[in-house]
Formats: structure tokens, C-alpha cells, sequence
């Protein structure tokens, strides 16, 4: 390993400390990293139930970047963990290469719809599901990836294995507990059926669509996954072509303005990277041509989305001038961290 890439390892290394509750100073007048949110679960976050079957813990978090030459980089811990909602954009960028970008359009929308990820997000006129991102779109999108169960399920996993670099699965403890809890996911598959926007049989779609958000990922999978995004579709460790360039730039569009559920908004202003959340505690992000980011902590903000991990990513693009709006030259993120080190104003 170089000097530069050290310098990156100790940066990723001092900002998972100071973000991490398990090292947090005690004393209230030491500054710890915030967003300007005081109290309550939207400050500290809580771990949703479903996540401690998986061995969630108050004291995770992990973060990984994985450049587009296969270059990894991380710091924390790295805990497998269910991708949950992380699994909605490969699924519709594998959507879209097996029926084209046009017929995907015909099927579901692409547009923000500023409400909660488990909303009846159906357009009223066209009858189309808002976006892929959240779950009436997501399990549409699903409903696209085969004629059966089971030809959709092997459809997602080759995609996510492909995407990961390596085999991946289920945890079969949260996936059989979601499904005791899937009644609003179901009630979403029979809108879709009742507005004539899906044929399919509901059960066996909303089933398929549950046991791919199980499938178990660490932070440093969910770095290559997003690299293979941020490459245009080709995995950086395996050179394998997961997706179409066509498909990678649509996934990567769409989790700009829809990826963070209703806090896609806030996320563009202060992060401006394209990102997917999901409520296993993951989030992962992509610069394109450069790199995929991720991270993981269990606790949830009001919105579903991580706590540390969106502070993790709020002081990452501020420190490497990330921002896609940012009018900055690009540089590289050894570089920039060795200056970081060098001028004192590391985490």
C-alpha cells in the first residue's frame, strides 16, 4: 500500500471513529460530527427490530470505496447485512436490459414523489408506479424479471452476484419474518393488479421481491456494487458486464432523485451524489467514471435512511469536493486526503 492510500485508510479510519457512538466523547463540550438535528431517533437513530435478526448492533459501522480500477479501500467493521431496499436498483437496471429502456418507461415512471417508500405511489392517470425506488415500483419492477418465481429470482441473484463479484444470499431468518409482516406490500401488488399495471400472480411476486431485499451483503460488496454502477455497468474487480451502459446511467439517474426516499431533496443539496438507501442500515453511492462509496450502520433516521451513514456522506463530499453541482476540477480521493492529513483539517 502507498502513502496516498494510507493517508485515505486513516481518513476513512478517523471519521468512522468520530461518527461511531461506541467512541463518541462522553463530554458534551467535545464537537461531534452533526447536521444541526437535536434529539430524539432523527439524531441518534434507532435499529429497527428486523435488523437485530441479522445481529445488528448499536456499535456498527463500516464504510468502503472501491474505485473503477478495482482499488478498495475501508474502514469498520464488516458485518453482513440484508441490502433490504439496496436490491431496488439492480433489479431495475436488470429490468431494463432484459426489455429495453422503453418498455421499462411504459411500465414505471421515473419521478420523485416525495412520500414515504411504502406509499401508493400510482399515477392516477397513467397508472404507473412513480419510480422503481420505492416498493409499488419495486415490486412492478420485479413483477418484469421473469415469467415465474422462480425465473425472477434467478434473474436478481445472477444480477446482484454479478454485481458483488462474488455469490451471494439470502438470510432466511428476516426474509420468512417479512413475510409474516408483508400485508401492505401485498395490498401494493393487488393495486397494481386491480389498475390493470400488473398481471402477474401477487403472492408469488411480493415473495420474490422480499426474499431479494434479505439477500446479504458487507460494506465492501455494496463498494463494488456501486462501482460497477459508477463504471457503466462493468464490475471493477471481475471485469465482468453486469449492465448496459444504458442501464447503469438510468439506475444512477433515478437514485439522484428518487434513491433516499422523501429526503432525495436534502440528500442532492448537501451530498450531490447519486445513492440508495435501505433500511438494513446500508447506503451505497456512485461518482461516475470514478468510484462507488458505501456504508453501514444500523440506526434510522425519521426517513428510513442511516443516520451515521448520511453523516458519513455529508462529510465525505464536503472534505473531497464530491458535490456533482460542486463546478470543482475532480481529483483524486488519495490526493485530496494526504492534503487533508497534511493541513490538519482531517476528521
Amino acid at each position: 500500500m502507498t502513502d496516498a492510500q494510507t493517508s485515505l485508510s486513516l481518513y476513512l479510519d478517523r471519521l468512522t471513529t468520530a461518527l461511531s457512538t461506541a467512541t463518541a466523547p462522553a463530554d458534551p463540550e467535545v464537537d461531534r460530527p452533526d447536521r444541526g438535528i437535536i434529539g430524539g431517533a432523527e439524531a441518534d437513530g434507532e435499529i429497527p427490530s428486523l435488523s437485530f435478526l441479522s445481529g445488528a448492533r448499536e456499535d456498527h459501522l463500516g464504510v468502503a470505496v472501491c474505485s473503477v480500477d478495482g482499488e478498495i479501500t475501508a474502514s469498520g467493521t464488516d458485518h453482513a447485512f440484508p441490502l433490504q431496499s439496496i436490491s431496488k436498483a439492480f433489479a431495475y437496471g436488470a429490468a431494463i436490459d432484459l426489455h429495453g429502456m422503453d418498455y421499462v418507461d411504459e411500465v414505471v415512471d421515473e419521478e420523485p414523489t416525495g412520500e414515504e417508500f411504502n406509499a401508493l405511489s400510482l399515477d392516477p392517470y397513467t397508472k404507473k408506479p412513480k419510480n422503481p425506488l420505492v416498493n409499488i415500483g419495486a415490486i412492478r419492477t420485479h413483477a418484469m424479471l421473469g415469467t415465474t418465481r422462480e425465473e425472477r429470482t434467478q434473474r436478481l441473484r445472477a444480477v446482484l452476484d454479478a454485481a458483488a463479484g462474488r455469490p451471494l444470499a439470502p438470510h432466511e431468518v428476516t426474509w420468512r419474518e417479512e413475510l409474516k409482516s408483508a400485508d401492505r406490500n401485498y395490498a401494493l401488488a393487488y393495486m397494481l393488479r386491480a389498475a390493470g399495471s400488473m398481471t402477474e400472480d401477487a403472492i408469488e411476486v411480493v415473495d420474490g421481491y422480499i426474499e431479494g431485499c434479505s439477500v446479504l451483503t458487507t460494506v465492501t460488496d455494496l463498494a463494488v456494487m456501486a462501482a460497477t454502477l459508477a463504471s457503466g455497468g462493468t464490475n471493477p474487480l471481475t471485469g465482468q458486464e453486469v449492465f448496459s451502459r444504458v442501464a447503469a446511467r438510468q439506475v444512477l439517474s433515478v437514485m439522484l432523485t428518487c434513491g433516499m426516499y422523501d429526503n432525495a431533496g436534502d440528500w442532492v443539496s448537501d451530498v450531490g451524489l447519486p445513492a440508495k438507501s435501505g433500511v438494513g442500515g446500508g447506503i451505497i453511492a456512485g461518482l461516475p467514471s470514478r468510484f462507488g462509496v458505501a456504508s453501514y450502520a444500523p440506526q434510522l433516521d425519521l426517513h428510513g435512511n442511516s443516520v451515521r451513514g448520511t453523516l458519513f456522506f455529508e462529510r465525505l463530499s464536503a472534505d473531497f469536493a464530491l458535490h456533482m453541482l460542486d463546478g470543482v476540477e475532480p481529483r483524486e480521493l488519495e490526493e485530496c486526503a494526504r492534503e487533508l492529513m497534511d493541513a490538519g483539517t482531517h476528521p
